[in-house]
This record gives C-alpha cells, structure tokens and sequence, in this order.
C-alpha cells in the first residue's frame, strides 16, 4: 500500500527526470550481487563501479548512458573492449605502468595488453595474499582495476546477465537466456528466446519503442510463469524511478543552497535569509525523509549497513536536531550550524561512488538481526549527528567572539548553552549505542568485549566527550574551552567513524571496511587544528589586552 502511496505522488514529478532512461527495460528483472533488481538500476550500478560515472563517451565523442551502455554490450559487445570505460584512478599506478596521466579512463583491450600492469598485478597479488591491508593505495588501486577487469569480462561475454529464474526453487542461482531450457518447458523457453532475439534486433536498429515494448512481454512472460519468485512491476517501478529520481542530489542542492543563503545574508537581511534558508532546509529535508523511505522499501532494512549509508544518516540526524532545537528555542543558529556539515556530507557520497558504494546490498549474516541493526547502530550514529551539531556550534561561537564585535556576552552564554545541550545528548546516544554493541557482540559472537578497534575508538571517543562534560561542570574551563572541546572531541568521531574502518581496515567490523579519501581528511584535521590554533593564539591576545570579555551570567 506504501510503495503504491508513493507512486502515485511520484506521477507528479515531470516526466524530464526520466526522459534519458529507457523505462520499460525496467521491467526486466536481473540477479545480481544477491538481489534481485531492473536492468536500468544494474545497468547504472555497473557503469559506476567500472568508470566512476553513470554515463561515458566513446572514443568517437558520443555520450552513452549507464542503461544503453549496458544494453549495447548485451546485445552486441564487439568493439566495446576498445572503448574507454574502465577507471585507473591513481596517478601513481597510471605513472608505473605508463598510462596517460592526463586521462583516468582506458579499455579493456589496452589495460590487458599493458605487460606492466601485468607484471605489477602479479606482484600485488603475492603480496596481497601475505600482508593485506597493509597494501600501498596504488597497490590497493591495481587490486579495484583488476576487478573492474573482470567485470567488464562477465558483460562481454554476457554470463553476468542472469534474467531467468527457477520457477519452482526461489534459492537457485539465475541463468541467462541461452540456458533458460535449464528451468522452463522447451516451448516457453523457445518463446522467451524468441522474443529476446526479437528484441535484441529491435534495439539494434534503432528501433528503441518496439524494443522496449518487447521487453516489457519478455518480462511479463517471465512473471506469468513464476509469479512468486520475479519481482512486480511496481516493485521494479518503484526502485527504477527512485535510481532517476536520485533525492539524495536534490538533497544536497538544497542544503548547498540553503548554507549560501545563511552565508550570504549573514551581515543583512539576517531575518529574511533565515526564512529563505529555513525553507530550503526543510525541502532538502522532505528529499532525505523520502530516499530514507526509498531506500528501507528496497532493501527491507534501516539503510545503515555501510559507509555510504551512515554518512547519508548522520547528516539527517545533524538536520533533525536542528529543526528539533529550532521548534523549542526559536534561534538561528541551529540551522546555521547544521546546513553546512549536512551538505558536506551529501556532497562527498554524491562525488564518490566507488569511495562510498551507492548500491543497495544484502545484509552480511551478522547484521540480518533488524532489530539489533537499528538500536544499536541508529543511535551510534545519531550520537556523531549530535556531535556535528554541536561542532557546528563550536565554529559559530569562536569565529564570531573574534571577528564580529556585535556578538556580545549574552549570545555567547547562549551558544554555549546550545553546545552544551547538544552534546549532552550526543553523550547519551553514544554511551548507550556503545552498551547496546556489547550486548550484540555477546548475542553475535559471544563477547561482551573484546577491545576490537571499533570498539576501542567507540570507547575513547565516549571519554573524550566526557572530560568535556566534566570539565565543563567542575569549572577546569569556560565557554570557550567547551567550544575548543566540541572541536577537537570531533575528531576522535572521525578517527571512529571513517578511520577504524577506512585507514586500520582491522577487526571484526569488516563490513564496514573500504578505502580512499584519506587525503581529503587530512586536509580537514588540518584545518581543524589550524583553526583551534588561530582561536587559541587570539583568546590569549584579548585576554592579554583585558579585551577578553567577562563570564557569561547565563549557566550551561
């Protein structure tokens, strides 16, 4: 009943959005990566993991889709091993093997006749199998470029396109057209062959509304003889419009928007700006309420299992408390605080999909218990969303105490009090996803605690805040030091969240694990220090001159 609420509403949305799509190949179902998903939403998945982008150009100028590029090597592979559509994204491994620096993408055919590469693959799998994740990133890099290899073998040959099921066995491994005698009657199997070759020659000609009208009776053929195991049209509907769609891009252009608004009008207009960027933060909101709802109709699960989804999350959770401290105290700098991380965030799993996997996977075995899934990591992470916020904060309190001499005593005893709050509940959340870890990891694995990374940094980041609490109510530091605190405090989240699993790559959280973006961390923490730094240098001046302002009489 959801899933069809939700696409009645979506009928509102111009028909533009997905106009470049080839809607009823959608119909098509494909067992892929263990899921059963449309053609066009494989199609996009593939096209990402071998180049990085959904669409690409050929060595003739011509820009290709993610779904014609599939549709293309399907039905007619020949000359596809000469295009460029499989990614070299290190600079350094491109430089050893003697690619073009000045290009990122590279064919098949050239990638497997590079002895080079040849040879630095050999060394990388020897060392792989002995050291593992102590691997060099380039190293790492010929590992993912060997992979997409071979992905883009399984297209060429087509033993990747498995579109028929068993009609009587839902656990068995779907087959391709050519084996679909395998599994159906010699008559239905004939027929389906039938009709994909008549497809295929449709689509070939150019003849692309009689080949989707083809495709749409290939696959009712197939859902008429196993209507419980292929998937419905609107299921497939569903998920092919939420992949157009994308609400997680309009997200992000509302929030980018909504943070230039609050930037801009920061010095006049300040109450019109607010109402302007208020509105566009509630619409970026809605955006991320509706891919949440896409996403969990999908994959029937809280979208948290990976990198990609816990970002997403975060920067939800970052919005909400926002909008929450907004309801009950009526101040602008919640929002302000919350847009910019929030479109940070959304900005970095949009421009990196092979950093952070878009794809919707299955669950590993350890997490398919939903109900320890969503406790326990829904509230670690929305503790992080709460920390976010009060860095947010941080920011506004120290910038503005040295730079806009209109931010008086009483604005800033009423930061503080917000950083306050905001970390008190970022301490709760952490303190109890952390007890609630434990007694998953006895139900899981049979341990309370084990002092696994993950858990280590859980705990250290937990005692950070703490000391910041505590240091707080037993006077070791004022209003500033808690801003400093909700700074630095933030990058043992960091070290927590992305390190453990991006830079150790150890412990028995290896779901999570993925690598790349190291450097553009490195560079925040950097920014970060420099920051707290340049705070410290002018607090101390200020105070030096007797500038430094009395305490505030408003108490945390």
């Amino acid at each position: 009943m959801i899933l069809r609420v939700i696409l009645i509403v979506l009928c509102i949305i111009p028909p533009s959005l997905g106009a470049k799509e080839l809607n009823q190949f959608s119909q098509i179902a494909i067992q892929h990566a263990g899921r059963k998903k449309p053609l066009t939403v494989f199609a996009r998945e593939i096209l990402l993991s071998l180049s990085g982008k959904d669409s690409i150009r050929t060595n003739e100028g011509e820009k290709i889709g993610s779904t014609d590029f599939v549709l293309s090597l399907w039905f007619h592979p020949e000359g596809w091993e000469r295009q460029p559509v499989i990614l070299v994204d290190s600079p350094v491994l491109r430089k050893d093997i003697g690619l073009d620096l000045h290009r990122k993408l590279f064919s098949f055919q050239q990638l497997q006749e590079n002895t080079l590469f040849k040879d630095f693959a050999l060394r990388h799998l020897h060392r792989s199998s002995t050291e593992g994740s102590s691997l060099k990133p380039e190293e790492k890099e010929a590992m993912a470029v060997s992979s997409r290899m071979k992905l883009f073998e399984e297209l060429y040959s087509g033993e990747i396109f498995d579109v028929i099921p068993d009609s009587s066995d839902p656990t068995k491994k779907w087959v391709t057209v050519e084996k679909a005698n395998l599994y159906y009657p010699q008559g239905l199997s004939d027929a389906l062959t039938a009709i994909f070759d008549s497809m295929k020659r449709s689509y070939l000609k150019g003849e692309i509304s009689k080949a989707q009208e083809e495709a749409a009776q290939f696959a009712k053929q197939i859902r008429d003889y196993s209507p419980r195991i292929y998937p419905a049209v609107d299921s497939l509907l569903f998920e092919h419009t939420y992949s157009v769609l994308d609400p997680w891009k309009w997200t992000l252009v509302c929030y980018v928007l909504a943070s230039v608004v609050f930037l801009v009008t920061s010095g006049w207009k300040k109450e019109l700006g607010y109402r302007i960027g208020w509105g566009l933060t509630v619409f970026g909101f809605l955006f991320h309420v509706y891919g949440f709802i896409c996403r969990i109709l999908i994959a029937g699960r809280p979208p948290v299992s990976n990198m990609y989804e816990s970002v997403i999350w975060v920067s939800f959770g970052a919005i909400l408390f926002s909008l929450i401290f907004e309801a009950i105290y009526h101040s602008h700098f919640f929002l302000v605080a919350s847009t910019p991380f929030a479109a940070v965030c959304m900005l970095i799993v949009e421009s990196q999909p092979l950093i952070f996997d878009p794809t919707i996977q299955p669950l590993v075995p350890v997490l398919r218990n939903n109900f320890w899934l969503t406790i326990h990591v829904l509230t670690i992470t929305l503790s992080y969303a709460a920390f976010a916020l009060a860095l947010g904060l941080g920011h506004i309190y120290l910038w503005n105490s040295f730079r806009n001499p209109e931010f008086g005593n009483f604005q800033r005893g009423i930061l503080a009090k917000y950083i306050y709050r905001s970390l008190q509940i970022g301490v709760f959340l952490l303190a109890t996803g952390t007890i609630l870890g434990g007694v998953w990891a006895n139900y899981s694995w049979g341990r309370f605690w084990d002092w696994d990374p993950k858990e280590t940094w859980a705990l250290i980041t937990l005692l950070c805040y703490l000391v910041v609490l505590h240091g707080r109510i037993a006077r070791w530091w004022g209003e500033f030091g808690l801003a400093i605190g909700s700074i630095f405090c933030f990058l043992s989240v960091l070290m927590a969240w992305y390190g453990v699993n991006f830079v150790l790559g150890k412990g028995l959280h290896s779901y999570g694990f993925g690598s790349g973006g190291l450097g553009y961390v490195l560079v925040y923490v950097l920014l970060e220090i420099v920051f707290v730094f340049y705070s410290v240098v002018q607090y101390r001046l200020r105070k030096k001159e007797g500038q430094n302002p009395p305490p505030s009489p408003i108490e945390v």
